[in-house]
């Protein structure tokens, strides 16, 4: 019987396997922000067990509210930055050098395929993109992995989702992962991994395939993987280059985490996207999405470009290309956020960001901060965000606030509009 891409990875770094349908895990990586890893830390120093497995292997940055807003917050960043001392973890990315967990960590070259990953962070399950197993986990979990280096884990079944036909211009991948969480619900993929497989997929850049599985867990999903193929290793080369003879050889050892033929799958869904349209969300859950073109005319308070999402160059790209020479409505307010440093010097280079302040929109440092309502962009009470986050819970940005999560096309056409509309580049 085959196995598929998360069983060979399983396989790959089974240390025990304690009981029917558990296995334990040696790590790659364990990776750290100031929100969830500041409990592990300081519960491991109240156990006497203040240690770390390797300091090579953890990586670790300020990201969700940065710089601090409170003491709170700058307590946890104290706690952070005082540890990655103690332990000598060098990449540790305090403010000034830190960006967006789930972009700085796959910019830096620190997920491979075929890696094991965890972090006490949802949307770790973005790492995948690479052909990775990475998983958010609780503190519990944390605290082990980053004490022992292990985790255990529940063996997942995998859902393949096969992305057929050729994106219609001015649809993207947001809008596919919406369509696909739509059609599999929130709970669809719960304990399961998410292979995206397919010649959309395999058209797409890194920064798209990232969009792609950082939504996984909107269905449930524990990770979603895509397979390591030359984008990847194009991606990773300057990162690579000295451990592999050619881009061929390093291709040729990550593919064998590819899924076998005869891989057994609880679902195979296919999903062609030849017809697509730009999509959004209504209401309070990920799978409530509904097409722009149904929503349009919806109006908005704010605008928000950025997150572990959509915050890289691919998207900024995207919205800037939109709003050259136009005005943000005097209805709304606009935020955007580069994830990174490199994403926001490069943007500074390009133009990119004279466009967005040009055209109305406030330009922040790369931080978590607006998407889970913390910083930088919280709603009041009854204000609705078009936004290119990943999350529309209720009170997710602010309490009492709507999310409308869209693509940064849709949301750059939104902030001059004023109310929800499809964007330009959209001909449908």
């Amino acid at each position: 019987m085959g196995k598929t891409a998360a069983q060979k990875i399983f396989d790959a770094h089974r240390i025990d396997s304690p009981a029917p349908g558990v296995a334990v895990l040696s790590l790659d990586r364990v990776f750290c922000h100031e929100i969830t890893t500041p409990i592990a830390i300081n519960d491991l120093v109240a156990i006497g067990k203040d240690r770390v497995f390797d300091p090579t292997k953890i990586k670790a940055v300020i990201d969700h509210v940065t710089p601090a807003k409170d003491s709170k917050t700058a307590e946890q960043g104290k706690t952070m930055r005082d540890w990655a001392r103690r332990h000598n973890i060098k990449d540790f990315f305090d403010i000034g050098r830190n960006g967006v967990c789930h972009a700085i960590f796959p910019e830096k070259g620190f997920v491979r395929p075929g890696y094991t990953i965890i972090m006490g962070d949802s949307h770790t399950c973005t790492h995948g993109a690479f052909g990775a197993f990475a998983a958010g986990v609780g503190t519990t979990d944390l605290e082990v992995g980053i004490l022992k280096g292990v985790c255990t884990m529940r063996e997942p079944e995998t859902i393949k989702v096969n992305i057929t036909g050729t994106l219609p211009e001015g649809v993207y991948a947001k809008d596919v992962i919406l369509a696909v969480i739509k059609t599999l619900t929130v709970n669809g993929a719960t304990d399961h991994v998410i292979e995206f497989a397919g010649p959309a997929v395999a058209a797409m850049k890194m920064d798209a395939r990232m969009t792609l599985c950082n939504m996984a867990i909107e269905a449930g999903g524990t990770c979603g993987i895509c397979y390591p193929d030359m984008v990847t290793v194009d991606y990773l080369w300057p990162f690579i280059q000295d451990e592999f003879a050619s881009k061929e050889a390093a291709l040729a050892e990550y593919s064998k985490f590819l899924p076998d033929a005869d891989a057994v799958y609880a679902k195979v869904i296919d999903f062609d996207v030849t017809t697509l349209e730009p999509m959004v969300t209504f209401n309070y859950k990920p799978d409530q999405v509904k097409s722009v073109r149904e929503m349009t005319g919806t109006p908005v308070d704010q605008v928000y470009i950025g997150s572990c999402t959509n915050g890289r160059l691919e998207d900024l790209r995207i919205a800037a290309s939109i709003l050259k020479g136009k005005k943000i409505s005097d209805k709304v307010r606009a935020v955007v956020s580069p994830a990174t440093p490199l994403i926001y010097q490069q943007a500074l280079k390009e133009g990119l960001i004279e466009i967005f302040m040009e055209a109305g929109f406030c330009v922040t440092n790369p931080t978590c901060g607006a998407c889970l309502g913390m910083s930088n962009g919280v709603l009041a009470n009854g204000e609705v965000c078009a936004s290119t986050t990943n999350r529309n819970f209720n009170g997710r940005m602010g309490k009492g606030g709507m999310v409308h999560l869209m693509s940064p096309a849709t949301a750059a056409a939104t902030a001059i509009a004023g109310v929800i509309t499809n964007s330009p580049l959209y001909k449908g």
